[in-house]
């Protein structure tokens, strides 16, 4: 199986990889990876139908809103399902060393970061179809 690996250069040039995509829970990241397809995918619809009918490109519009604050929603629901687990896991060890604290706090964040990648892009296509579509017909 083949997975997300994105590979960042640290301050000191050592290679810093991260495989987001197991890293943040596969269940929870999987769900977003689907929102951020629906969202591109009723965008790319809408996009295809803003000369023949402009009804169905708002609604369209609508349904890619909604996909984009569904994935932004879950990506802070499992951030948070995974600070509660984290800080559990931290109270039955005890004295903990900050680094192992800083770690499980990377980890609990990237859901959150990937929702919000999901968001983002989904409004920028939003954004450039509403400027596309007569003002008349625009209704959220």
């Amino acid at each position: 199986m083949n997975t997300l690996t994105i590979t960042f250069k640290g301050l000191f040039s050592q290679a810093i990889a991260a495989n987001i995509f197991t890293d943040g829970g596969t269940l929870f990241m999987s769900l977003i990876l689907i929102c951020l397809l629906a969202a591109l995918f009723f965008l790319v619809r809408g996009f295809m139908n803003v000369s023949k009918s402009s009804e169905l490109s708002n609604k369209m519009l609508r349904l890619a809103s909604d996909a984009s604050l569904l994935g932004l929603t879950m990506g802070f629901l499992a951030s948070i399902i995974g600070l509660i687990s984290a800080f559990d896991s931290l109270q039955a060890m005890g004295n903990v060393d900050p680094s192992v604290f800083a770690g499980g706090l990377k980890i609990s964040l990237l859901t959150a970061t990937s929702g919000l990648f999901t968001f983002v892009v989904a409004r920028i296509g939003i954004i450039i179809l509403r400027l596309m579509l007569p003002s008349e017909e625009i209704s959220e």
